[in-house]
């Protein structure tokens, strides 16, 4: 894994565009401060939340989440122009689900009333419904999966739903991803900074 586990730092890694850094380190973060949140993600999140069975918390709500991660696999994609930032969480406020399932359904989701596309409604109808069922039937609360380790199961890729505001003294800039790599504060400044 790319960083020590959280037992050791007491920490969750949050990554977000460069475009919203300068309002994270002003006001923190929130569940729908950022730029993409409405466009890109908002009904993704209630598909899935309508799919909770009730043997979930009312308080689990993914519309409501901010996500983060336990940690990151050395070969990580990362997406270009991000920050990856360390953020300290309370652990009852949070809870824990496999990413890779709800990677799945993305983009099916969002392609399924583009025209030609429109075979991806019946994707996520049919198989949708079980990934869903999959995806809430092994998620757990960040407490619990502290006990069992579910995120270090093969295929189980940890997303972690924070459910509580995080303010800028809670934040720790990591890095910088740019197309070509992968910068600390420290290598960014040096690189863009002290440069003459």
């Amino acid at each position: 894994m790319l960083f020590p586990d959280y037992t050791e730092t007491k920490v969750v890694y949050h990554v977000a565009p460069i475009n919203d850094l300068d309002n994270i380190l002003k006001k923190g973060i929130r569940y729908d401060d950022k730029f993409t949140y409405e466009s890109k993600y908002l009904n993704f999140h209630k598909y899935i939340d309508s799919y909770k069975p009730n043997t979930i918390p009312n308080w689990v709500i993914r519309e409501k989440a901010i996500f983060a991660s336990l940690n990151f696999d050395k070969n990580h994609q990362w997406h270009s122009h991000s920050v990856i930032m360390a953020i300290n969480i309370d652990p009852s406020k949070c809870w824990v689900a496999n990413e890779n399932l709800a990677n799945e359904l993305y983009e099916p989701f969002i392609l399924k009333d583009v025209q030609g596309f429109e075979c991806a409604k019946k994707y996520i109808y049919n198989r949708g419904k079980k990934i869903l069922h999959k995806y809430w039937t092994t998620s757990l609360s960040f407490i619990d999966n502290l006990k069992y380790r579910r995120d270090k199961e093969k295929g189980y890729d940890a997303e972690v739903l924070v459910f509580d505001y995080i303010p800028p003294e809670h934040i720790n800039i990591l890095a910088i991803v740019s197309d070509h790599k992968i910068m600390t504060m420290k290598e960014w400044k040096r690189f863009f900074c002290d440069r003459r």
